[in-house]
């Protein structure tokens, strides 16, 4: 996994996906690596071009022989609870480049455009080498802002022609975001959404994100979208992902594999720690009380 070697990657991946039991050592492994990687979150609602525009990032990057991983969260298959692809269909001209690593992540119905196991995969992928990771999210709304608290510089794909729905945005994932995309710019009422998502975050103050134009289907703006990911990217040291959330994110992982552990002698907690996983309990109330159980009940103090 380390040399990158592109199966290893990939059964990494699913080992910590699926929770096997190599998936703590793999999970320690990639940690002491991680830390070099530019990770890029793209979300935004269904039909905004997400995908079209991951596809042309890749282009972009890869002409500057940058390795480039894209993590395509998809919505859960009902039947076999699986990926169902849809994203990484789009992205299947890179398949025989080296220096591109697509991987389909099912949601598993989480309900913030992630999965629960979102924030691993990222560490194998940047153990693994990656200068520049790419996390696409389920289509979202106006509240699932996860990927901001993961990407070191997350980016809202917004249609053109949206209309009052930037209104009812305002008080989500606009306020979090880094950049701002109007996609289908050759559509009618781009400019018009332009001015009205400028409006929309121009209480910001001097955190407002700029909003660019770009037709991902025939190439435009995305070099210039690219240009300025890669001028604000990481370029050495600790990522200031693992910096601003690395710690908490820590915390939540360590409390789970404790808790699984211990499931033997403290029956229940099990059960709590997969509603941390899955996040149907909310992540930050769930781990909160998953760590005072822990800490209430750990015979060593």
């Amino acid at each position: 996994m380390r040399r990158g070697e592109r199966a290893s990657v990939a059964r990494a991946i699913t080992a910590v996906e699926n929770d096997y039991p190599d998936a703590s050592a793999i999970i320690e492994t990639a940690r002491a690596q991680a830390g070099n990687a530019f990770v890029l979150g793209l979300t935004g609602p269904p039909g905004a071009g997400k995908s079209t525009l991951t596809d042309a990032l890749v282009r972009e990057f890869r002409r500057s022989s940058r390795l480039v991983a894209v993590l395509a969260v998809d919505p859960s298959s009902s039947v076999t609870g699986g990926a169902l692809l849809g994203d990484r269909i789009r992205m299947s001209g890179h398949s025989a480049d080296r220096g591109v690593f697509i991987r389909s992540h099912a949601s598993r119905g989480r309900p913030d455009g992630l999965a629960a196991t979102t924030s691993r995969v990222i560490d194998v992928m940047d153990a693994a080498g990656c200068d520049i990771i790419i996390v696409e999210t389920v289509g979202s709304g106006q509240s699932e802002t996860g990927i901001t608290r993961l990407a070191d510089w997350s980016i809202l794909v917004w249609p053109s022609g949206s209309g009052d729905d930037i209104q009812a945005a305002k008080a989500g994932i606009l306020e979090t975001v880094d950049l701002i995309v109007v996609n289908k710019a050759d559509q009618p009422g781009a400019l018009a959404a332009k001015a009205a998502l400028e409006a929309a975050v121009s209480w910001r103050g001097e955190h407002v994100p700029p909003v660019l134009m770009t037709v991902a289907t025939r190439g435009d703006g995305v070099g210039e979208l690219a240009g300025l990911l890669v001028d604000k990217g990481h370029r050495g040291g600790q990522s200031p992902r693992r910096t601003r959330h690395g710690l908490r994110q820590d915390i939540i992982e360590t409390a789970l594999v404790l808790a699984r552990e211990r499931a033997l002698r403290h029956p229940g907690l099990t059960d709590l720690a997969d509603a941390v996983a899955d996040g149907t309990r909310g992540i930050d109330d769930a781990a909160l009380h998953l760590l005072q159980t822990l800490a209430g009940r750990d015979d060593s103090g």
